[in-house]
């Protein structure tokens, strides 16, 4: 049990809310017994009644929160369920990112998240593996349309380049920063220095579009920019995300709109040419290639098992026994579908979750029925008393135990719903898991390395490769005797190698 895990409340109940019923204190209670369940530590209650989800970021509550998760004071947030956190499917992904950074996990209670559990990590991460997924077949729906439209010389919007205006849609030479461009191109090609002509440029008291001074990646950006010779560049570059850097497409698809030039091709070509030789002899030497079981793939002698420049296979450094890149990674995708149980293990797992939370669920409304029989008699003695059919020491006598039975009921009532959230996260998340990895199963081959990367780190305890069979050790939950104990297991599956 994480037992020191320290962790905060989010109570955000709208008026709505509260006419309805949802007390702010209900949803407390209800939190406090899902931490007391997994033995965790609240250090902190985060209040927001009667605050709009539209956009929570700002609230001072919120900036508080995020501050005690930056700085370790909180290293879990329960809350109970996405919409009381915030609204705002910006907010939302915003509010994960920043979780994510810092290692603190999100507890919705209604949708039965937990990502401190391997369940919950893994559901988490599939389920951003697949919106990546689906961001990448946007983008490239995106790409195709800009594709065609720049062959059809349409506008493809964006700011224009310093030393350009845009005219009626198309790119022209702006009069002011025109001459200053090409002062720059004759610089660099006179002095051979990024920072000597950026230097002599802003001594001049020349400036960047945005008002800025000219550094010596500015005068490389505008430098490498064909623009210049005519040629605008377009659908040559995408962002990584937000706040991150822009990278370059493939050069097979960038497209290219003839303008105006402002400096001769000539001169285009010497300026790039200097600065190909330059880039060239301050090259660095290549980072170390990090490959999908990196740190987790060893050999059966004991040796770890990495790929060689220039080797297309995994090699034990001891025995160097070899198995190649291609056919791990296939083998590991296959081993997918059943990631956390047999199919016969996890219909029993369900099954038994089912009968437990529907039991639970039964009292609930048992107890929910007997609030609101409680309450039509209570109503029914009110009434008898203003129309004076009853006096008021009758009125008392029937009222006040009827009063006092439904905020037992009132009481019980949060525990019961910690009790079905903690049953409901232990249990149904594995379907839900099982479900989101048999769609992951079939688009595996269509993530990207860094979304394939993040599922092998959070699934794989090891892998060992032997000379006639391959040993895949991934972590699942524990299945239902073992439930209280809330240890993770191993999930082994071998496979024959072919000779």
């Amino acid at each position: 049990m994480e037992s020191t895990k320290p962790v905060g409340i989010w109570i955000r109940v709208s008026t709505e809310d509260q006419a309805k019923g949802e007390s702010p204190e209900h949803h407390e209670k209800r939190a406090r017994y899902y931490a007391e369940s997994k033995g965790w530590n609240i250090k902190q209650v985060y209040h927001l009644e009667a605050v709009s989800g539209k956009s929570v970021m700002e609230h001072p509550e919120t900036q508080k929160m995020l501050k005690d998760i930056k700085s370790g004071h909180i290293t879990g947030l329960i809350f109970s369920k996405l919409a009381r956190l915030a609204r705002n499917t910006r907010e939302l992904l915003e509010f994960a990112d920043i979780f994510r950074e810092y290692n603190a996990d999100l507890i919705s209670l209604q949708e039965s998240i937990d990502t401190s559990t391997p369940a919950g990590r893994l559901f988490y991460t599939m389920i951003a593996a697949m919106a990546q997924w689906e961001r990448e077949e946007i983008a490239s729906r995106i790409n195709a349309s800009v594709t065609i439209r720049a062959k059809l010389g349409k506008f493809m919007g964006g700011a224009a380049p310093f030393g350009y205006q845009r005219q009626d849609k198309i790119l022209i030479p702006d009069p002011k920063e025109a001459p200053v461009a090409k002062r720059l191109f004759e610089l660099f090609l006179e002095h051979h220095r990024k920072r000597t002509t950026a230097r002599i440029l802003n001594d001049a008291g020349h400036r960047t579009k945005n008002g800025s001074k000219f550094s010596d990646t500015t005068v490389n950006r505008l430098l490498t920019d064909p623009t210049y010779k005519g040629l605008h560049r377009i659908n040559y570059s995408k962002s990584l995300g937000s706040k991150k850097h822009w990278v370059y497409k493939p050069k097979e698809e960038w497209n290219y709109v003839k303008v105006e030039s402002i400096v001769s091709e000539e001169l285009w070509d010497q300026c790039n040419a200097i600065i190909d030789k330059q880039s060239e002899t301050r090259k660095k030497p290549a980072k170390k290639a990090v490959y999908l079981f990196t740190g987790y793939v060893s050999c059966e002698c004991g040796g770890k098992m990495t790929v060689p420049s220039g080797l297309k296979k995994y090699r034990c450094n001891k025995c160097k026994s070899k198995i190649p890149i291609t056919d791990l990674e296939e083998v590991f995708h296959e081993q997918l579908r059943n990631f956390l149980f047999s199919h016969n293990e996890m219909s029993d797992y369900l099954s038994k979750g089912d009968q437990i939370i529907r039991e639970k669920e039964e009292l609930l409304k048992s107890l929910e029925d007997q609030k609101q029989g409680i309450q039509t008699e209570k109503d029914m003695v009110y009434k008898a008393y203003i129309s004076q059919k009853i006096s008021m020491d009758d009125f008392g006598a029937q009222f006040n135990p009827l009063s006092e039975r439904i905020k037992q009921i009132e009481s019980q009532v949060p525990e019961l719903q910690g009790e079905i959230d903690f049953l409901k996260i232990q249990y149904l998340n594995s379907g839900e898991i099982l479900n989101e990895a048999r769609d992951l199963h079939s688009k595996w081959k269509d993530l990207i390395f860094e979304e394939k990367r993040k599922i092998v780190e959070n699934i794989t305890e090891n892998i060992i490769v032997g000379k006639d069979n391959i040993a895949i050790n991934l972590c699942y939950l524990p299945s239902s005797p073992e439930m209280t104990t809330d240890r993770q297991r191993n999930h082994t599956h071998c496979w024959r190698r072919q000779a």
